[in-house]
């Protein structure tokens, strides 16, 4: 495989939206050429790990909110790995805490002491409201592996099978978080593995029942009685939801939302599982965890993506009675809990608290959003704006009326962004909210300019709109 840096050049399309130049300098790339990577990965890898755009961009650096491909061109990323870069790519901090734990050990699993995971689960207890007695961590690989164990907690803790979760959700890739899943998209047709009921999301914009909110009563909420009623045996374990719905949309629901749907839950015998994999460690910017948004508090919290700042590493915190289930039979993690990741989340946090991410991501998020709301009044193609702090969507539709999806432009302002260095992520069950959730460390500068290539990537996509 060669090593020189001749490579196809990937497309670059000029634009008066100027990127933010970095301090950092990337250095020079000597690896495999981006086509060998592709030749490879098509032989080598599974058909169904995809890649974005059109034209696959290969990333070989990244600097805070900054990334750079193998030609050294910089990009502003937008998306922050899937909403897994919380404090910055390479955070010096970070990358001498993860330096200084891989010289001394790498691995030991949970069976032997180690003092930095007892140091992380402290530290996690201490960023969970007060009074909540959210205090007992079991640390894991990834959001799919917390989901599946809160779900198993839950259903150990009720003696209940049947649960509850939420449509247009998304938990995770494996089998039974599958199941938890209701976006079609991102179900494979499986036997069904979990008793799961999807109840209706507050999903105003596209109300499921055809309302408009509040003279609706927040219906959507108060239909997941009749779910349960109807479709369970009045008997359930929990339900999950994330507060705001990520893959799905950056779907936000009203604020009397969850704390309608908890009361129900409970009033059943269910326990309520808050999926902050994206919501939470200051994300949403006015709280730490998504769920203090809405006035309510779960019985177990699931997190993973920005509490390692890109570590595989995920958790489930939940009341110490709830986790002494887990002592029924032997459970256990081969890597959850490794001393490498659990290194990399206690330095995450700690810069989060140090730099103050969370009002960062509160005041920059503000920004960021009052700018797409003017841009909203420009493009009718523009549906609606929403989220809260960093975790913003946009959602566009061929005529407000209708409420079309334009799924066809959102893939195209997707692209003409990535020509003009800019990489968003998109989603919802149409392919048509571009979902904006960069790394927490960005920029008023850099939303200027997030903001003015949206703006002529519209202009290009759907002109007069």
């Amino acid at each position: 495989m060669s090593t020189t840096t001749t490579t196809k050049m990937s497309p670059r399309t000029q634009s008066r939206a100027a990127l933010p130049p970095s301090n950092h300098k990337p250095a020079p790339y000597s690896g495999p050429t981006r086509d060998e990577i592709m030749a490879v990965r098509k032989e080598y890898l599974n058909p169904g790990i995809f890649a974005f755009y059109k034209d696959p961009v290969c990333i070989v650096e990244g600097h805070m909110q900054y990334l750079w491909d193998e030609t050294g061109r910089q990009y502003l990323d937008a998306f922050a790995g899937i909403v897994t870069v919380s404090v910055g790519h390479c955070h010096p901090k970070i990358t001498q805490r993860i330096q200084e734990q891989a010289a001394k050990l790498v691995h030991t699993t949970t069976i032997y002491l180690h003092p930095t995971i007892g140091q992380f689960a402290k530290a996690v207890a201490d960023h969970m409201p007060k009074g909540s007695n959210l205090k007992v961590s079991y640390f894991t690989n990834a959001g799919s592996e917390a989901n599946e164990l809160a779900t198993m907690m839950a259903r150990m803790h009720t003696g209940r099978g049947e649960m509850l979760s939420l449509r247009n959700a998304y938990h995770g890739g494996s089998q039974s978080t599958i199941g938890l899943t209701a976006v079609g998209t991102w179900k494979f047709p499986l036997p069904v593995v979990n008793n799961v009921k999807h109840v209706a999301p507050g999903y105003c914009y596209r109300c499921p029942f055809g309302l408009t909110y509040p003279s609706c009563d927040v219906k959507c909420a108060r239909s997941a009685e009749d779910t349960i009623k109807y479709e369970t045996s009045g008997e359930i374990a929990c339900f999950i939801g994330e507060p705001i719905q990520g893959v799905g949309g950056v779907v936000t629901p009203p604020p009397e939302y969850f704390k309608i749907v908890y009361d129900i839950v409970r009033k059943y015998g269910g326990l309520c599982i808050a999926d902050e994999v994206q919501t939470g460690w200051g994300r949403t910017g006015e709280h730490f965890w998504g769920f203090q948004n809405w006035g309510v508090t779960p019985d177990l919290v699931t997190m993973a993506k920005g509490i390692g700042n890109g570590a595989p590493l995920g958790a489930c915190t939940t009341r110490p009675e709830i986790a002494q289930t887990m002592t029924r039979k032997i459970h256990f993690n081969t890597f959850g809990g490794n001393p490498v990741s659990m290194a990399q989340g206690l330095a995450t946090l700690e810069i989060i608290d140090e730099e103050k991410i969370q009002q960062r991501a509160k005041e920059v998020g503000g920004y960021l959003k009052n700018k797409l709301l003017e841009l909203q009044q420009k493009h009718s193609l523009i549906g609606e704006v929403r989220g809260l702090g960093l975790m913003l969507g946009v959602e566009l539709v061929k005529d407000r009326q209708t409420k079309e999806p334009a799924s066809t432009e959102c893939a195209e302002v997707f692209e003409q962004a990535k020509n003009r260095s800019l990489l968003l992520g998109k989603g919802g069950l149409f392919g048509n909210v571009l979902r904006i959730k960069p790394p927490m460390c960005i920029t008023k500068a850099d939303v200027d300019f997030m903001v003015d290539c949206i703006d002529e990537c519209i202009d290009v996509a759907a002109p007069g709109k």
